[in-house]
């Protein structure tokens, strides 16, 4: 691997580029500490600091997401979604999968139920169009879809809202491949009340139901 190669590398895992950067600032700083003691005593310190940084993010990263699941992407299909009560009702389509039509920071977009995808998807269109950038500091994740193993940057949806179902600070992956393709993972389903499946309807519950979504 050329030095070009490492450098886009780290460039795409903002986290080992700290860890990397703050073992190298550690190193130096014992390297210069007999000639400038104080100097050389406060790089090692920032670096110090700089590793536990990484490590702490590192762990708040991994508790947060899991590595387990992979995207499903089968074929588009839209059925239409109710609400009933406190519950969101969306029919499986002919495809045999759940879709709804969500609005993301205010955009609407459609969206897989995918209880297979550990978390929340965004296709490169839907995130631009919601303002959703990926976050510097959290590093990449490679993942399987349709159109093979592509990297996903890690992000956060101010507000995703769907049926009576409101959920805020949702972390969400940024991948390309998907197409005009979003998918609703886990780690949105695992905030509600509830779900199930009832025959060919998904059911969701939230823990406190919101006023429907106006229609387009």
């Amino acid at each position: 691997m050329s030095l070009r190669d490492t450098f886009e590398f780290l460039a795409q895992q903002p986290l080992l580029a700290l860890a990397c950067g703050a073992i190298f600032v550690v190193t130096f700083g014992g390297m210069i500490k007999r000639a400038t003691p104080r100097f050389g005593r406060l790089l090692q310190g920032v670096g110090n600091l700089a590793l536990v940084a990484a490590l702490l993010l590192t762990i708040v990263q991994v508790a947060r997401l899991t590595s387990g699941h992979d995207l499903a992407l089968p074929q588009i299909g839209l059925p239409e979604q109710r609400v009933t009560g406190g519950e969101t009702r969306i029919d499986m389509s002919n495809d045999g999968h759940f879709w709804l039509q969500a609005s993301v920071n205010g955009q609407k977009r459609r969206f897989l139920v995918d209880t297979g995808a550990t978390i929340t998807a965004l296709s490169e269109g839907t995130a631009e169009a919601a303002q959703v950038q990926a976050q510097e500091l959290r590093q990449s994740v490679l993942m399987r879809t349709a159109n093979g193993t592509v990297t996903a940057q890690l992000a956060r949806i101010d507000e995703l809202r769907f049926g009576n179902v409101v959920a805020r600070d949702l972390d969400a992956v940024i991948a390309p491949g998907l197409g005009e393709t979003n998918v609703i993972g886990m780690n949105l389903l695992s905030r509600l009340a509830s779900w199930r499946v009832e025959g060919r309807t998904l059911v969701l519950v939230p823990n406190h139901p919101q006023l429907e979504s106006a229609p387009n």
